[in-house]
């Protein structure tokens, strides 16, 4: 077992000082009230600004929502200001954040917000029409719709909300009884009172599939996200000014990384935060780079780094105050980390992490960077690899990664069984990763244990997109795997038996997109005869894998 030394005391770095998330913000508010927090589609929000929005809307939801201290309420909508504010509004209000994909399709809301019981739900209008198909199913009450400019100044917030809606189309008509506007539910007077004891210990629930099987909702309580906080501050404060630095936010606020290091991480350090929409559009992202007065950090992976070192205009950024790039969400490709290098000027520091561990497990240091490993483990976090019988197999040795620390979840949500499988009775978390530790105790991920697909840093379970396809009238069976791709680190290939050959992958693929967020939508699609399959009728996808990457070699 490779032992991590104990956290630091420094006054600063106590994670005592806070008992919620609720005291970090607070603790933003009292030192960097005028320094500015976040900034999205060219307006820019300071951190007092964020503390009266906030505490509005935290009004709003103690005394007019309906919601009680301790309900779920869930946040759908993309990187706009709108989504720190509400973490910081729900935190007051003592309530328990649920980050929902926006990009989810009204089967797959209808699943974690089933499965949460939120009662609440702040989205964004463009989503609407898929929470009107199954809000009936939920037990949401209280539905808060906010338009994609609704925190610029007018008249800009006027024109962008009308082009977005009547100009490019991208709001379908939806109708839900009793839904509040955003504008609506931050009229009020300020309430910055924040509840003493919401009942729960729980500050979120972030949904992940764990190693196998259907989302889970991992609990990740306020002294896991305060710790990790504590502990991701600790490795990165060589890199990071507090209260001066500019940090780009491309990956998605909902995604664990991206919330702890933006919304927690970044707003203790009186960080500004540029929020980035769509970072799939490359010129918007591109453009809205060239205009930062100074660029001193980005979070991102490898896709995103290998899109943008290869951009026509990536030259015209200037990355002369750039002191880090934090790597994590999916493997970080040697070559690609020397290219983003070559381009930038700046070393990618490449961790790793999952979101039952809150998420950071483990990063390499700014002044000892191995490439082809995520680093040794943060500051009170202990790690092993085992064997099949849960055996210590020491360093340099291949085996099941295992971690034990402060920032390891509660538990899956109403999951208890999940929850005893994943946490050993001593509290080591299994990853379900292979790795090995090396005599430094830096971390090399070699495999994975289960059948999970990472397409661009993000989860995707093959028993999902196979429960789709098989529900099509034309599927007898199918099977779902990764291979490998350049541009998303793996893709989908997805292996279909016809009930006849009359289906088409036209349709397969038409089906999918119905009802698969895009990431989970197959690149490949091939018609087979027949799949392997165990003596029991299991089917055999790492047999399926193994010759699929044979071709691949």
């Amino acid at each position: 077992m490779f032992a991590a030394q104990p956290m630091s005391t420094e006054p600063d770095l106590n994670p005592g000082q806070f008992e919620q998330i609720v005291d970090v913000f607070e603790y933003a508010f009292k030192h960097y009230a005028d320094k500015p927090a976040f900034s999205c589609l060219g307006h820019t929000i300071s951190y007092a600004e964020l503390d009266e929005y906030s505490a509005r809307f935290a009004a709003w939801l103690r005394d007019k929502s309906g919601l009680n201290a301790g309900d779920r309420i869930a946040i759908q909508m993309p990187n706009l200001l709108q989504f720190p504010i509400t973490v910081v509004a729900a935190a007051r209000a003592g309530l328990v954040i649920v980050n929902t994909n926006p990009l989810y399709t009204a089967r797959e809301m209808k699943h974690q917000f089933s499965d949460s019981g939120v009662k609440g739900v702040v989205i964004l209008e463009n989503f609407c029409d898929k929470l009107e198909a199954i809000i009936d199913d939920t037990d949401i009450e209280c539905v808060v719709v906010t338009q994609l400019a609704d925190m610029l100044p007018q008249p800009k917030r006027l024109l962008m909300n009308l082009a977005v809606k009547y100009l490019k189309r991208m709001v379908p008509s939806w109708s839900i009884d009793g839904a509040v506007t955003w504008s609506d539910a931050l009229s009020g007077s300020p309430d910055r009172r924040a509840v003493p004891d919401s009942g729960t210990d729980v500050a979120i629930v972030l949904y992940t599939g764990g190693t196998t099987g259907l989302a889970k909702g991992a609990m990740l309580t306020h002294s896991n996200l305060v710790h990790n906080m504590m502990q991701l501050r600790e490795v990165s404060k060589p890199l990071i000014r507090d209260g001066q630095d500019v940090i780009v936010a491309p990956l998605p606020l909902y995604h664990t990384y991206a919330f702890m290091f933006h919304c927690l991480a970044g707003v203790y350090a009186g960080n500004l935060s540029v929020l980035i929409p769509n970072p799939r559009d490359l010129d918007g992202l591109i453009k809205t780079l060239k205009a930062l007065p100074q660029i001193n950090g980005l979070v991102g992976i490898n896709t995103l780094f290998l899109a943008m070192s290869r951009h026509r205009d990536i030259g015209q950024i200037d990355f002369s105050q750039m002191r880090f790039t934090g790597a994590g969400g999916m493997a970080l490709t040697i070559s690609v980390a020397e290219e983003w290098h070559r381009v930038t000027g700046c070393q990618v520091y490449e961790g790793y992490g999952l979101t039952e561990c809150s998420p950071v497990v483990s990063i390499n240091p700014y002044d000892k960077v191995k490439i082809g490993t995520v680093g040794p483990p943060v500051p009170g976090t202990e790690i092993m690899t085992v064997d099949d019988d849960g055996n210590d197999l020491g360093l340099n040795e291949k085996g099941e990664l295992w971690v034990r620390g402060p920032q390891v979840m509660k538990g899956y949500w109403r999951n208890e069984a999940a929850t005893q499988e994943s946490i050993t009775a001593e509290g080591w978390f299994k990853t379900g990763d292979f790795a090995r530790i090396d005599d430094d105790g830096f971390i090399k991920i070699v495999d994975r244990k289960k059948d999970l697909i990472i397409v661009s840093g993000f989860n995707v379970f093959p028993s999902e997109v196979e429960e789709v396809v098989n529900s099509h009238p034309g599927v007898a069976e199918s099977a779902a795997i990764g291979v490998p791709s350049e541009k998303s680190g793996e893709a989908i290939k997805l292996f279909v038996v016809r009930r006849d050959n009359v289906l088409t992958i036209e349709d397969i693929t038409a089906h999918c997109r119905e009802n698969l967020t895009a990431y989970k939508v197959p690149k490949e699609v091939v018609f087979v005869d027949d799949l392997p399959k165990s003596n029991v009728g299991k089917i055999l996808r790492r047999e399926i894998r193994e010759q699929e990457l044979k071709q691949h070699q």
